[in-house]
């Protein structure tokens, strides 16, 4: 396969309008949902360069490869968590630099959102570090005033709350949630290894829940917690085999942070974290690829090798939760702005991925803002 020919036509000026723009994929693949793990294997090791070219390929047909989402993530509750996951700083079990804190009023989070839209995130996603929401009736309202707030200014909204009940779920839609996110993180197999206090099937649950509801799904995984390959494997065959592949699967590179179990971790090798793009992009080619946590650590080639591979969403902004993003100073954002038009990319519109403006439907047109508590006087 000739690899540098597909490299070229990517990065080259003159071929950029007419080779990489896709209005109307011709040969837009099926969703599959029976892939065996040694199907996904047998993708995953295949030639590195090979397995670029055939996921570009795929990604070309699927994708306007000249389009990558901006996306921005808040924490509006800081720690307190009392979950155990190994990775994250915001648990309560962990002596970490991250102190809890309340969730915070919705002026503020507004006022985010207002400038994630100005510096061209089309998505402002709201994480609060929480098991569930039982209990928290009231936090609940103010977060559903939040998303319609954020809604009402055009963007797409996600949230990351913890776990969801099926009524939960539809107060989020009935508010204009557009996305909820719930990673697995990992295989189901190595899973107990970094998380005991949440089982995978509560976490299946509830995208269960998220997509009964009308909301598009986000679950991805995280690299470098100490699994292996064939947990790689195993956590890309328990999305591709949901019944509706997820609107999109974020790949995190995981950040050590000093007071978590794994703050020694090595860094994960840019070559597994492009292979597991490349391998997500073949077996979901719909979904949308979100290089997230982990971006700020990557050279600007390392970047371009994953953009060619599939990943077409990154995040902006101060932190992703608790870790680094690319914060919006003027070195950053240059910075950023050259890097996608050395690339010849440009941000997506809001509801531009077709998966998401069908789930949305009626809603993507012009409406009279209604208010939460008519919202949930509709759903009782």
């Amino acid at each position: 396969m000739n690899f540098r020919a597909g490299f070229l036509r990517l990065s080259a000026p003159r071929f950029s309008r007419s080779l990489a723009i896709v209005t109307h994929p011709p040969h837009s693949a099926p969703q599959r949902h029976d892939w065996t793990r040694q199907e996904i294997q047998k993708i995953y090791e295949s030639p590195l360069l090979d397995l670029v070219f055939r996921a570009s390929t795929i990604h070309r047909q699927n994708h306007d490869p000249s389009k990558i989402q901006l996306c921005t993530l808040m924490n509006i509750k800081t720690g307190g968590c009392s979950e155990d996951c190994s990775y994250c700083s915001q648990s309560s079990r962990y002596s970490t630099p991250t102190k809890a804190s309340r969730l915070l009023d919705i002026e503020p989070v507004i006022e985010a959102a207002r400038k994630a839209k100005e510096n061209g995130s089309t998505r402002f996603c709201m994480g609060a570090a929480w098991r569930d929401l039982a209990g928290r009736k009231r936090g609940f309202e103010r977060i559903l005033q939040m998303v319609q707030e954020v809604r009402g200014m055009g963007m797409e909204v996600c949230t990351t709350l913890g776990m969801l009940t099926p009524e939960q779920a539809k107060q989020l839609k009935e508010a204009g949630l557009t996305a909820y996110n719930h990673n697995l993180d990992t295989s189901r197999e190595f899973y107990p290894q970094v998380i005991t206090t949440r089982s995978y099937d509560e976490r299946l649950g509830t995208i269960s829940a998220v997509r009964d509801a009308g909301i598009s799904v986000c679950s991805g995984g995280i690299l470098g917690l100490g699994e292996s390959d064939a947990d790689r494997i195993g956590l890309i065959q328990e999305v591709a085999n949901m019944p509706e592949h997820p609107e999109s699967f974020p790949v995190n590179a995981l950040v050590p942070i000093p007071g978590t179990p794994l703050e020694g971790n090595e860094r994960v090798a840019h070559h597994t974290l492009l292979r597991t793009i490349a391998t997500a992009r073949v077996v979901l080619p719909g979904t949308i690829i979100r290089l997230a946590a982990g971006r700020n650590t990557l050279s600007e080639s390392e970047q371009a090798m994953c953009f060619m591979a599939g990943a077409n969403a990154v995040f902006t902004g101060e932190q992703m939760l608790t870790t680094p993003c690319s914060p919006w100073d003027e070195l950053t954002r240059t910075k950023d702005k050259a890097m996608m038009g050395r690339w010849g990319l440009e941000g997506m519109q809001s509801f531009e991925q077709a998966s998401v403006a069908r789930k949305e439907g009626a809603a993507l047109e012009p409406r009279t803002p209604r208010t939460v508590s008519e919202s949930q006087a509709e759903s009782s």
